[in-house]
């Protein structure tokens, strides 16, 4: 069954119907471009055709972009010469779309058909793509559609000649939010950004689009005339030079040159920007297929894409029931347990939010107030949708509120005797059927649920602060966990729009397990001697939104000491950070607590803003006179914490490395680029990681040791996504 059809109406318009069999949006293949090539080829062909629409048979949107599955899979259906491979079937698109954008004119520019783009709605990526190659485009007045380019933000850049063709439109600077950060608009911004050419009712589209068609109408691009200039100055013009010297400088400050995509994107233009426009196209295939080659670009997409839209479908929620929640209590309405009402409630469930003392469930409730006036305040909310979302809250302090619950989220004080007193109280209130979950961050929860007489729906959700912008939710299962609580867990963070891990208990879980070994290595490397500086930027130019100081700066130091503490308290003789406690006890002690104290790492002004680092670091850790190579740091930050994740697999904690790479990613920031610790492993090799761990154990101790399911791995030579990835047959 073909995903494009064509109907030729007696007006001479033919509507060429894009509508993907069993998908809710429009996805692109490769039998696609061939049957849309084939039906333009016949439209062109017919003397009876006037001209064409594009449209499509999906309700609310046009599509969705390119099936991602298969971009991820192109560099290994190229055949033995994968780049020459890629390279040609780009050309290959882009000599589609290009004969939609001649319409059958001549070398003179003489002739050819009118091609019209008709949008209902979201037009994303691909799905933009073929509108630029259009002659016109309509947009129905859609302000939930979505319009734009975000390839960028799993690791590849539009390469179907939407980079070159939005430049060439638009300019360089005006293009490059929608190119180089994704930026979605809706129809009457895009119109406003150049984008779209028309913005129409949604009832008039299609005949908007027939009467231009029929209107006779010029249709040759700019950029096939003759004395086509750029909008806003080609790299060499005045004013074009200052905007590509300022777009390189603008790439390599937010990228730190750690996402191939970004610097691939920009060559592609500068480059495309000084030949004619077929010469161009060529330049962008070449670094389409550059960006395709990179490994980054398919771990990206994996991660970012395949792996956590699974995740959010539920691919590891055991077999019960639909857990979908309709009433549930909140435990606390600090700031964690005021964020966890808010997106509850924002999803549409009611919410009794508890707290000790009124004041303070107040203040909760208001939490989300504050939120939706900043939302008016956008454009994002209006007053209705502020009223509907706080009838939903419930701000008391009376547990007899939590009748009728049937989940409890426990966001109190990180005390087991507060957790286990509080826990006893829900319980003589709500059902049996009722699943209870405590947001916990460090302590275990088959400890915590022995103060449940039901274990079975006792279960960890463990919220990322803050909970509103956090995409990540780690579930932890207990000991005796149930699968009933597993899905409903599962179900309620599907509900809130969260991609969810389920994890098993084990100290700090999973992702506290491995971002405390990348805030503790840095620290390690300040007592001996390594500068502040150089510590930060090196993680920064692996791609991590922060370093290692700033990270602990930004969560406090004295919760640092806490943690270190109850850890050693729980390890004895094994606790390995004697000398990280050095540092961040010495730094509690002089009240250099981070941020929340204008006095950390850093030092601050009075409006909370970093300048610099702080002079009293130096003078009780002076810099060693020599200082280790940049590549060194980044292996050492790097290593501390996928070796964590290879431990958490091995123990059992994970039992998925999808969920590994995901959640490491969502949860701290782990290098978007190389897909997660587990693809970072597959792209440098087991045999080399197994090789730098005995390296790093030599020079720096035991922690770097290679764990015995890395160590085995490299024997073999296998990957983890070979061995471990579902649907996918263990190597030998």
């Amino acid at each position: 069954m073909t995903d494009f059809t064509m109907e030729k109406g007696a007006d001479g318009v033919a509507v060429i119907t894009w509508d993907t069999a069993g998908k809710s949006m429009n996805v692109m293949n490769e039998q696609g471009f061939l049957d849309l090539e084939a039906l333009i080829d016949d439209a062109l062909a017919d003397d009876g055709v006037k001209g064409v629409v594009i449209t499509s048979g999906k309700e609310g949107s046009f599509a969705g972009g390119m099936d991602l599955n298969v971009i991820a899979r192109m560099r290994d259906d190229a055949g033995d010469e994968p780049a020459r491979g890629l390279f040609e079937g780009v050309m290959g698109m882009h000599a589609i779309l290009r004969k939609i954008e001649r319409g059958g004119m001549d070398d003179k520019n003489k002739g050819g058909k009118p091609i019209a783009a008709a949008l209902p709605g979201t037009a994303l990526g691909i799905g933009l793509e073929i509108p630029l190659a259009c002659h016109r485009i309509f947009a129905a007045d859609n302000p939930k559609a979505k319009i734009g380019l975000p390839e960028i933000m799993v690791g590849i850049f539009p390469g179907a000649g939407g980079t070159t063709r939005l430049v060439r439109k638009l300019g360089a600077m005006a293009a490059a939010p929608l190119l180089l950060e994704g930026k979605l608009n809706d129809p009457k911004k895009a119109k406003t950004a150049g984008v779209v050419d028309e913005v129409v009712p949604a009832g008039e589209l299609l005949d908007k689009a027939r009467e231009w068609v029929l209107s006779e109408p010029a249709i040759v691009k700019p950029w096939d005339e003759k004395g086509y200039k750029m909008p806003g100055g080609e790299p060499y013009h005045p004013a074009g030079f200052m905007t590509f010297v300022g777009a390189s400088a603008m790439v390599n400050g937010k990228t730190q040159g750690a996402f191939p995509a970004a610097k691939a994107l920009l060559s592609a233009v500068y480059e495309g920007a000084l030949v004619p426009f077929d010469t161009a196209l060529k330049i962008e295939a070449r670094w389409f297929t550059n960006v395709l080659m990179n490994p980054s670009s398919s771990a990206m997409i994996r991660s970012l894409f395949i792996n956590k839209e699974a995740l959010e479908k539920g691919a590891n929620r055991p077999d019960a029931p639909d857990q979908k929640v309709k009433k549930m209590g909140v435990m606390g309405a600090g700031m964690m347990g005021a964020g966890i009402a808010l997106v509850s409630a924002q999803a549409g469930i009611e919410v009794v939010l508890i707290d000790q003392k009124q004041e303070a469930a107040d203040k909760g409730k208001a939490y989300s107030a504050d939120y939706m006036d900043k939302g008016i305040k956008r454009g994002k909310a209006t007053e209705d949708t502020k009223a509907a979302l706080l009838d939903r809250i419930t701000a008391t302090t009376d547990y007899a509120a939590l009748e009728g619950c049937d989940l409890v989220v426990e966001a109190v004080f990180e005390d087991p005797g507060v957790k286990a007193e509080v826990t006893g109280k829900v319980l003589e209130v709500v059902g049996p059927d009722c699943i209870f979950a405590t947001n916990t961050s460090t302590l275990p929860i088959s400890e915590l649920a022995k103060a449940s007489d039901s274990p079975e729906s006792f279960i960890g959700i463990h919220f990322f602060s803050p909970v509103e912008k956090m995409h990540l939710v780690e579930i932890i299962k207990g000991k005796k966990t149930g699968a009933r609580a597993v899905a409903k867990a599962l179900d309620y963070v599907r509900q809130i729009r969260k991609t969810p891990i389920v994890v098993n208990d084990a100290r700090f879980f999973y992702a506290n397990r491995c971002i405390i070994p990348y805030i503790n290595e840095g620290i390690r490397m300040v007592a001996e001697g390594v500068t502040p500086a150089l510590i930060d930027n090196a993680a920064r130019q692996l791609g991590f939104p922060v370093g290692p100081l700033q990270l602990v700066d930004e969560t406090s130091i004295d919760l640092g000491a806490k943690i270190a503490r109850a850890t050693k308290a729980a390890m004895g003789d094994a606790y390995p950070d004697g000398a990280v406690d050095e540092v961040i006890f010495w730094m509690e002690g002089e009240g250099r607590l981070g941020r929340k104290a204008n006095a950390g790492f850093f030092d601050y002004d009075d409006k909370g803003k970093r300048q610099g680092y702080w002079s009293g670091l130096a003078e009780r850790f002076p810099p060693a006179d020599e200082q280790p190579d940049l590549t060194e740091v980044q292996h050492r930050l790097m290593f501390a914490q996928v070796l964590e994740a290879v431990r958490a697999l091995e123990e059992g904690v994970l039992e998925d490395i999808r969920e590994g790479d995901v959640g490491a990613i969502l949860g701290w920031g782990f290098a978007p680029w190389s897909g997660g610790p587990f693809s970072w492993l597959d792209i440098i090799g087991t045999p080399y990681a197994a090789e730098r761990c005995d390296q790093l154990e030599a020079a720096h101790g035991e922690r770097f040791a290679c764990p015995a399911l890395l160590r085995e791995m490299a024997e073999r030579n296998q990957s983890f996504y070979r061995r471990f990835a579902p649907d996918t047959e263990a190597a030998a």
